[in-house]
């Protein structure tokens, strides 16, 4: 049996041979197929080594899902850089950080988008990148930085580097490479770049593949977004290995969602609760054909028993699963599979795939070990050794129990982390920001329910002694500092915060407030 490429270069390779012309990507009016999506690949790639990207260099993604970024994160691979994924809700400061950690290279950005110009705000800061590439993502938006280059420019830039010569730098990738550096929010306040490697992302993407049956006819709508594991992984990689069709949405938008799935026969739609919840909920479904979808995939929240159940009988989804992971197991770890009942699926979160092993440790933690655990935290050997254990294995930092079957359900976390809208909130980075508020003396963040998001941030707030601090003034100061989806919802001040002997915060009693 021959083995499985192990580089995304070589995977794309593979792809072109095997799919050719079936249809690889499906952006409104760009269509192309396998063999296309190559030269695609091929001509950014030459223009990234003609600016002088070299093995091992660093290119970052700060834009929404649109073809460009399959082509230039695939790119990067095939000119041997590692990937960089931007969380598109980041203020500039998050970004600059986040790139002048890694050293990047290059850099491709979204044109102006929503009402913002992530350029021109990144250019408030010191930071110097070589190659910056603006992505044209809303039309008749125009670059006005005259020391970035135009996506449209990229075959003139690619002009000097053969084909032959990209071919070779592709082909010089190793297994063990870094393929992406994807970073957590800090549960101390500052995030940390997860290290892992081509072998590694391609392994965990073709288990999580074969679990969620996925197949080279499927027509995958990509609303996760790439900078995400569940978008860039369990998406573009996924159709990568199967030759499913990546469609991807730019903004998740409930209407738009289910004209696409009619208008393009989608099958695969994951994505967290929250999606399949709005569009169940959503007033005139009746006026949509929904009738193509197959595959769900879900996770990242609590899924209600009912929903699971809504999902199969009212959207007639064939397949529904739900899963758990995390960046620093490449985004992975434990799924259901396709012949679970819904209790099963709702309830746990399935059981170990991509050679993953499974145990809990002291007070019920959740462990992972095997060779898909990240290779490390980029330059930061201590926070890495805490992580993983002299036996390897990752501390995952939840809390869960293993039944007799070997499914894993999570009961709580260890950290405060909470998961607004399928990302994930850390309550220190959120309180770190807040204590550069002049009025705040001390904060305490928590995950509250929420309908629509799953969860949202609650911040208690202790004022500074005359003080007249507002909501307002707090929300707006975290609005300036911190993406959007890390803002409280709400603020609460009170004279003091409950504190254990030990003087931690007691963040479950602020929790058991509310239930």
């Amino acid at each position: 049996m021959t083995t499985p490429a192990q580089t995304t270069p070589m995977a794309l390779h593979h792809a072109a041979r095997t799919f050719g012309d079936a249809p690889a990507i499906a952006d409104g009016e760009v269509r192309l197929n396998w063999a296309q999506l190559l030269e695609a690949v091929q001509e950014v790639a030459r223009a990234l080594i003609a600016r002088g990207v070299r093995t091992g260099d660093r290119v970052a993604m700060w834009a929404p899902n649109t073809h460009h970024w399959v082509i230039a994160a695939l790119a990067a691979h095939y000119a041997g850089a590692a990937l960089v994924p931007l969380n598109t809700r980041y203020v500039a400061d998050e970004a600059a950080d986040v790139l002048g950690r890694v050293d990047a290279k290059a850099l491709f950005i979204a044109g102006p988008f929503l009402g913002r110009d992530r350029l021109a705000e990144l250019r408030t800061s010191d930071l110097a990148i070589d190659t910056v590439v603006v992505i044209p993502v809303e039309p008749g938006t125009e670059n006005t930085d005259i020391a970035a280059l135009d996506w449209s420019e990229l075959a003139t830039v690619a002009a000097p580097v053969t084909v032959a010569e990209a071919e070779e730098r592709a082909e010089s990738v190793r297994p063990d490479d870094i393929s992406d550096i994807l970073f957590t929010s800090g549960t101390t306040g500052r995030s940390k770049g997860t290290l892992v490697a081509h072998r590694q992302a391609l392994s965990v993407v073709r288990a999580w593949a074969e679990c969620a049956s996925l197949r080279g006819d499927d027509r995958y709508l990509v609303v996760n977004p790439f900078f995400h594991n569940f978008g860039y992984k369990a998406g573009i990689l996924a159709c990568l290995v199967t030759g499913a069709t990546i469609i991807p949405q730019v903004t998740f938008d409930v209407p738009e969602t289910m004209r696409r799935i009619g208008a393009e026969r989608i099958t695969v739609l994951p994505g967290p609760p929250t999606i399949y919840q709005t569009i169940l909920d959503f007033p005139r479904r009746a006026e949509f054909d929904l009738s193509s979808l197959r595959v769900a995939v879900t996770g990242a929240a609590t899924v209600p028993v009912v929903l699971i159940e809504r999902m199969r009988s009212e959207l007639a989804f064939d397949v529904v699963i739900t899963a758990y992971g995390l960046s620093e197991s490449a985004g992975f770890g434990t799924m259901c599979r396709v012949d679970d009942d819904a209790e099963t699926i709702a309830n746990t979160c399935g059981r170990p795939i991509a050679d993953f092993e499974l145990r809990l440790g002291e007070a019920g933690e959740v462990l992972l070990r095997g060779p898909n655990v990240m290779l490390g935290y980029l330059d930061d050997p201590e926070s890495t050794a805490e992580t993983i254990d002299e036996d390897g294995w990752l501390h995952t930092g939840d809390i869960g129990t293993v039944d007799d079957r070997g499914y894993l359900t999570i009961t709580d976390r260890l950290k405060d982390m909470y998961i607004s809208g399928g990302f994930n909130v850390y309550p220190a980075e959120v309180e770190q920001a807040l204590a550069r508020l002049d009025g705040v003396a001390e904060s305490a963040v928590i995950g509250v329910p929420d309908t629509r998001m799953g969860e949202v941030g609650k911040a208690y707030v202790v004022r500074k002694p005359g003080s007249g601090l507002t909501e307002d003034q707090v929300l707006a100061h975290a609005t300036t500092v911190l993406a959007n989806f890390k803002v409280p919802r709400f603020v609460e001040f009170r004279d003091q915060l409950p504190y254990s002997a030990a003087g931690k915060v007691l963040k479950r009693q602020l929790r058991e407030e509310k239930s």
